[in-house]
């Protein structure tokens, strides 16, 4: 099943969740949840790059820019 960006969005602020989470409390499992969260990510932009034909660089950039600087996504 091929992500949407929509779910590439949603998979990057569960990985940005989770590195708070490690940050927070780098004890118990959250950094394995952290690094986790991050694969899923990384696998969906692979996928999503190659089903849309697109640089996995440029299709994880949009992404993480979505995240990290809502205010320009509008």
């Amino acid at each position: 099943m091929a992500h949407t960006f929509e779910d590439l969005v949603t998979l990057e602020w569960l990985a940005e969740e989770a590195h708070a989470a490690y940050i927070a409390n780098p004890g118990g499992d959250t950094r394995a949840a952290w690094l986790a969260a991050g694969d899923a990510f990384q696998a969906a932009v692979t996928e999503h790059a190659a089903a849309e034909g697109k640089s996995r660089v440029d299709v994880e950039m949009a992404a993480k820019k979505i995240v990290r600087h809502p205010e320009l996504a509008a």
